[in-house]
This record gives C-alpha cells, structure tokens and sequence, in this order.
C-alpha cells in the first residue's frame, strides 16, 4: 500500500518511516525540505497527481510556548489550516485512510487519571486548540469523502532523541541539573514513538475512530529520570522537597512567564496526568509497547 507521510523529517518521521517500510509499505514524504513533496502546508495547496491508499499526517507545530500574537497564529496556520491545505490537495485522489496525529493536551486537564475520550474538549492553549479544530475539520471532511479516518491522541512521546521536555529533561539530567520535586512521584502516560507503524498496518483492517493511544504503564518522574540516569551512566537525580519548590513557584508567579518554575508548572510536576488505552485495545486488538523497558538514548 502506498503512503503520504507529512512532517517526514519530524521525530515521527524519522523514526516510524523506516519500520512502515520494513512492512512493505511505499512511502513518500512530504516536508518543507528533503522530501519527495517539498512544501508548506500551512501556506499554500499542492496538487498531488498520484493516489495514496494511506495518508499519515504528523505534520504540526508543538513543543514551544508561543510569546506573540504571531507565534501563537503559527499554530492555527500549521495544525488547523495546513491540514485543510493538505485535503484540498487530496481531493482529486482521495485516499481510503486518514492517520491524523493528534494529542492529548486536547482535553485541557493538567491533572487527572485515566482520562478517556469520553471526556470533553476543553484545551486551551493555542496547540489544544489548533489540533481540535483540525479534529473537526477532518471528521466532516472524512465524511464527505467516504475516507477512513483515525484520531491518534498521544501524550508524551518516547523514543531516541526526542524533542520537547523529554529532550530537555533528558539534556538536564546528562548537565546534572535535573532534580525531583517532593519525590517524583506523579504518574505520566507514555508511548513508543515506533507504535505508530503497528497501528496504521492495524487501520487497514479495522473502521476507524478516535483514540488515546499510550502504554499499560504510566511511570513516575522518579521513575523516569532514574532509567535515564541509567542508560546516561549519571547519578540518579536529587530531590528538592515539595516546600522549597512551593517556595520557588510563588516566586515565579510575581515573575511571569521567564520563571523557570510558577504555581501552574509545579502543579503538572507532582500530579499524576494519565490517559485511558482502554478504547484503542479493545476495538483495534492493539497491544502497546512497555516504554521504560524499550527505553533507549
């Protein structure tokens, strides 16, 4: 079967466009550089001449804080308005499958256990909100084009080099700048970033449908940051205990948003946030992979 992967040269891209083709998928890339369609898709429609059985869409704008009115646009551009870009351009050879990589930060809650896709759409940061209304987007879309679709809803996402606060915590670690606050105890949803390609070989059978998608696993900070250190051949992190970090994150509230640490950012440290796989196991038979024990630098 033939794919469109977009965001190739992303971390998705690089790590799950390899094992798509050791499964005998055709893949090509799209990307605004080194790809087999080089070009933006939050700026323009391309059209697309061939006919591609699966669309995998990873293309999107994450990881960063936007600190202006343009950054926080950039995000509408690429995830809500670059996907419409992107079907537009499909719609002369529309596909049978539609993969779109979205996430959890869709639901807006900086706490909470097995949150599950029951729960409502209340995100709103301009990321939460650009991926819902692309979800949107792409379900009437999907309708009207008698397309497949799958909503993949991805905490964080773990493989080698990871980007974003993985990539920083593990930076701080490596430095020794990377502490535990009040025990590291709170629990995180995970998935192996090399999971997507087992789950779109499983969209070719299965009717599609909107899903969380993370291990059986949700480890703690602790946890985390001590396997890390591990593989690092560092120290396991220190602990600052919960009252000095209290402490620190009232001080960056009369600070604003430079603080390295605020009472917002504190409460997402030691509060569990962890995200139900119940759905996506039952109704596509997937079994995910066990993240600390694949964990690799």
């Amino acid at each position: 079967m033939k794919i469109l992967f977009t965001g190739a040269n992303g971390f998705l891209g690089r790590n799950v466009i390899p094992i798509l083709k050791e499964k005998s998928f055709q893949v090509k890339t799209c990307g605004t550089h080194d790809a087999d369609y080089v070009f933006d898709i939050s700026e323009k429609v391309l059209q697309i001449n061939e006919k591609f059985d699966i669309i995998f869409h990873a293309a999107g704008k994450a990881h960063c804080i936007p600190k202006t009115n343009d950054e926080e646009k950039q995000f509408y551009n690429v995830n809500f308005e670059g996907t419409k870009n992107l079907c537009r351009s499909l719609e002369n050879n529309t596909p049978q499958i539609f993969i779109f990589v979205s996430t959890v930060a869709v639901y807006g809650d900086d706490f909470g256990e097995d949150i599950s896709e029951d729960f409502p759409l209340e995100g709103c940061t301009p990321y939460a909100k650009s991926k819902i209304m692309a979800e949107k987007f792409l379900e009437e879309w999907c309708e009207n084009y008698n397309v497949k679709l799958f909503i993949f809803r991805a905490p964080l996402i773990v493989g080698p080099n990871p980007p974003g606060n993985l990539g920083d915590m593990m930076k701080a670690i490596k430095k020794g700048t990377y502490f535990n606050i009040g025990g590291g105890k709170a629990k995180k949803s995970l998935l192996w970033v090399e999971d997507f390609a087992e789950l779109t070989y499983r969209s070719i059978t299965h009717s599609g449908g909107v899903y969380n998608v993370c291990d059986d696993f949700s480890p703690n900070f602790k946890e985390i940051a001590e396997k890390i250190s591990s593989l690092l051949r560092k120290k396991a992190p220190k602990n600052i205990p919960f009252i000095i970090a209290k402490l620190m994150a009232l001080g960056g509230d009369l600070l604003g948003n430079k603080a390295p640490i605020n009472s917002h950012k504190l409460n997402k440290i030691i509060k569990d946030l962890t995200f139900s796989n119940t759905k996506i196991k039952r109704e596509m038979d997937f079994s995910p992979t066990n993240v600390m024990e694949k964990f690799q630098i």
